[in-house]
């Protein structure tokens, strides 16, 4: 399995340099369509994205395994296999530098979801990735007046002007990815697509459906909200819904931890509007009681104590 090392080991200075651009589609069942240029630059831009990218490698000091609640900090990267995402489609086409796939125009540019930084040395490829911004949408640029500052005075531009910024979102090498803006990273690779689609199977789970009198009022709480998306999977990764001596206890308990859920007749949870947000907190056991304090609170992570 590729390490953090091997990432901060890869021969940046002596790599080949191409820049790729991207537009998306989504395709049936929400799986994207990527298509992409490849654009030549010069070695004085090659040699800058290679220092840039040298110094986005050494700000990582640690990774953390990719959960659908958990967040890294300045310091870290999350990682993830990457056969688990769309990676590969992004891989193959990045592969495929024929004359043919060069940008000729400003529209093969123009409206790109994201850039593809690609590093080739020795037989192996590094990939930084970054979600392009406002600079990049000819939407955006649409009605403005583009100026530059020459010769001590300002001056039409007429030239379009692209932006790549310095901090990229993720970065692929071999069977890893080392994510640094998880949204980004959700955005561009279609997770939070691949997300919706997990939350449909689980309310088909019969177990799931089981603990509830009624799921309208979770689907309309869930929606289409990332954060609302990522719990939802995480509740089905964790399975206390198939625990009946959690479900149990539960019920007996809910009232004491300061849970706002209602239950039927026959035990089934009765979700409204109000009180989804509590029904999720019980589910992925957020919900904690400290020894310590006597004071109950919510938590991001249980991640147990070894």
């Amino acid at each position: 399995m590729t390490t953090l090392p091997d990432l901060k080991g890869f021969d940046l200075a002596g790599a080949d340099v191409t820049v790729w651009v991207f537009k998306t589609l989504t395709g049936k069942e929400g799986t994207p369509r990527f298509t992409g240029h490849w654009v030549g630059i010069t070695d004085e831009l090659a040699h800058k994205l290679r220092e840039t990218v040298r110094v986005a490698l050494d700000g990582i000091t640690e990774t953390i395994e990719y959960g659908v609640l958990r967040q890294n900090n300045e310091g870290s990267a999350l990682t993830i296999q990457a056969d688990e995402t769309y990676v590969h489609l992004i891989a193959g086409e990045v592969a495929n530098d024929a004359p043919g796939r060069r940008a000729h125009s400003v529209k093969d540019l123009a409206n790109s979801k994201f850039c593809v930084v690609k590093f080739v040395r020795d037989g192996k490829t590094m990939l930084a990735v970054r979600k392009t911004d406002a600079t990049w949408s000819t939407r955006k640029a649409a009605g403005l007046i583009k100026v530059i500052f020459s010769d001590d005075e300002l001056d039409v531009e007429e030239d379009p002007v692209f932006t790549i910024r310095p901090d990229f979102d993720f970065f692929v090498l071999e069977d890893r990815i080392f994510i640094w803006s998880k949204p980004n990273f959700e955005s561009v690779l279609a997770y939070k697509a691949g997300h919706e689609q997990a939350f449909s199977t689980l309310k088909e789970e019969p177990e799931f459906a089981a603990i509830f009198a009624d799921l309208r009022p979770l689907d309309v709480f869930v929606g289409s909200n990332k954060i609302h998306l990522r719990r939802a999977i995480a509740i089905q990764a964790k399975g206390h819904y198939k625990d009946a001596a959690f479900m149990g206890r539960l019920l007996a308990q809910h009232k004491n931890m300061s849970l706002d859920i209602e239950f039927d007749a026959q035990g089934r949870i009765v979700p409204t509007a109000e009180t989804c947000r509590h029904i999720f907190l019980a589910l992925l056991d957020h919900r904690l009681d400290s020894r310590l304090t006597s004071r109950i609170y919510d938590v991001q992570s249980t991640e147990p104590v070894s």
